[in-house]
């Protein structure tokens, strides 16, 4: 259940019965073969999923994200640090001023991580307010599934190519992890490091594993949401 699918007086009768809320932070950036808006599809599809079964509401997911690194590739669209992080917060605290005091933050992508802190000082600043963090790709469950079969999961590899964030045919084989630095390279220079914006690893990953492995993380998402409950 979406906003997009509510008129207002919908969202002032669910508010009587339920102060949950699904923010979504996603990006729009490069993801080798891959949809550029992956980082808002997956944990959107979470979110639903969970929705679901649970009937909390899902706030329009934020589509741009800080993605400075990818500004090398077309499609990317990055905000400033600053004017993200601005952004949450203007979100949040207009959603706790209309009610919503439990409010689960699905994370679709890394830059964004500043928001946790941020989201530190809004849960001492703003009364009664509860707030849970949930990046999908680093979660305990998501690593197990990766472990199972063998698998890293890398940015823009096998564990994102879901059926819905794919445009188009991918790659077969397996594309040799790019090693990390401790150096902070610019645009181009992470074009250059990348290639086709794969970190590694498989491009692509058997079906049945991409389907537990989303139902791994909508289980997460459906247990935060019981426990924000409480």
């Amino acid at each position: 259940m979406r906003f997009e699918d509510l008129n207002w007086m919908d969202v002032e009768a669910y508010l009587k019965q339920d102060e949950r809320l699904m923010l979504v932070l996603g990006a729009c950036e490069q993801h080798g073969y891959l949809s550029l808006l992956t980082d808002v599809k997956i944990p959107l599809a979470i979110a639903d999923a969970a929705s679901e079964r649970t009937g909390v509401l899902v706030a329009p997911a934020l589509n741009f994200g800080v993605s400075p690194s990818f500004g090398g590739y077309p499609g990317t669209i990055s905000l400033r640090l600053k004017t993200f992080l601005q952004v949450v917060e203007d979100v949040v605290r207009w959603v706790h001023r209309q009610g919503f005091r439990r409010i689960l933050v699905l994370n679709g992508h890394g830059g964004n991580a500043p928001a946790r802190t941020l989201l530190h000082e809004l849960a001492n600043a703003l009364p009664e307010m509860r707030v849970s963090w949930y990046a999908w790709w680093q979660a305990p469950s998501t690593l197990a599934v990766a472990e199972k079969h063998g698998l890293s999961p890398h940015h823009a590899a096998w564990v994102e190519a879901f059926p819905f964030t794919r445009v188009g045919d991918l790659p077969g084989g397996e594309k040799e992890t790019v090693e990390s630095t401790d150096e902070i390279l610019d645009a181009q220079a992470t074009r250059r490091l990348l290639g086709d914006g794969v970190f590694g690893g498989p491009y692509q990953a058997p079906p049945d594993v991409l389907d537990e492995l989303f139902q791994v993380v909508v289980e997460d998402v459906v247990a935060e949401l019981e426990r924000l409950r409480e």
